[in-house]
C-alpha cells in the first residue's frame, strides 16, 4: 500500500514558526513533528511505502526521516525543482501503483486510512475525497433582494454548513497519466476538469477529529490540547 504525502510547501501562513524549519517538521506538543505523527498513523494502517513530495527545505525533511526504517516503512522522496501545487508533484513519480493515497503533510486527524483506501478500491473510483462538515457563522444580518432592490428575505446572524475537502484523497493512476509531467496542477483543477470529463469522483464523509494546522491559531490549539489529542490520534 502506497501513500504520497505532500510536504513541499513553504508554510507561509504559519510564520513565524516556519521561518527556519519546514512546516512538516514543526513539533506538536513539543514531542514530535506533525509529519512523524502522520507517518506513524499510516504505518499502523498498513501503508508500507511512503513517498514524500518535497521542495522547500527538503534537505531537512530528508535528513530527519531518512529511509523510514525507524518507523518500519519504506520512505523515498520526490523533489520538485519548482512549486507544482497539490497534484502536479504526482506527475514526477514514475512508479505509482494503480491506486494510492495522497494527503497534505500538515493534517491531524483520526481518519481510518485503511477503510478509506479500501472504499476507493472497491468503488473503482478515479478520485475519492475525504470530506468534513464545517460551519461558518455570519455575524451580520443577511439580506436578499431582487432586481428592483426589494428585500425578499432577512436572516439574523445565520450559520451556514459546508462539506470541505480534508486534504486527503485516493487516486487511480489513470488520472495522473492524463496530466502534463512537471506542470503546476492543483486539486481545484483536478475537481473542475474531472467534473467536466465525467470522471468517477466520489466523497467519503468523515465526522471524527480533523485539524489543518496551516494557521498559527490552529497550531497553538493543537499544542494546548496535545495530551487529549494523543489519545484521539492513537499515539498512546
Amino acid at each position: 500500500m502506497r501513500a504520497i504525502i505532500l510536504a513541499g510547501g513553504k508554510g507561509t501562513r504559519l510564520k513565524p514558526y516556519t521561518v527556519t524549519i519546514p512546516k512538516p517538521l514543526v513539533p506538536i506538543g513539543g514531542e514530535m513533528p506533525i509529519l512523524e505523527i502522520i507517518i506513524r498513523q499510516l504505518a499502523v494502517a498498513g501503508f508500507d511505502h511512503i513517498t514524500l513530495a518535497v521542495n522547500h527545505l527538503a534537505n531537512l525533511i530528508m535528513a530527519f526521516f531518512g529511509d523510514g526504517s525507524l518507523w518500519n516503512v519504506k520512505i523515498d522522496y520526490s523533489l520538485e525543482e519548482s512549486p507544482l501545487s497539490t497534484i502536479g508533484p504526482l506527475t514526477l513519480i514514475p512508479d505509482l501503483p494503480d491506486n494510492f493515497l495522497v494527503m497534505n503533510g500538515d493534517i491531524l486527524c483520526n481518519l481510518n486510512y485503511l477503510d478509506f483506501y479500501d472504499y476507493h478500491i472497491q468503488a473503482d473510483n478515479d478520485v475519492t475525497v475525504s470530506t468534513f462538515k464545517r460551519e461558518s457563522k455570519i455575524d451580520f444580518g443577511v439580506l436578499k433582494y431582487n432586481e428592483e432592490n426589494l428585500i425578499c428575505s432577512f436572516i439574523e446572524k445565520p450559520t451556514y454548513y459546508f462539506d470541505v475537502s480534508m486534504g486527503i484523497y485516493c487516486l487511480n493512476r489513470r488520472v495522473v497519466e492524463q496530466l502534463t509531467k512537471g506542470e503546476p496542477y492543483g486539486f481545484d483543477n483536478l475537481m473542475i476538469d474531472g467534473i467536466k470529463n465525467k470522471n468517477k469522483i466520489l466523497v467519503k464523509p468523515f465526522d471524527g477529529y480533523w485539524l489543518d494546522i496551516g494557521r498559527p491559531e490552529d497550531y497553538e490549539n493543537a499544542n494546548e490540547n496535545y495530551d487529549q489529542l494523543k489519545i484521539k490520534l492513537g499515539l498512546t
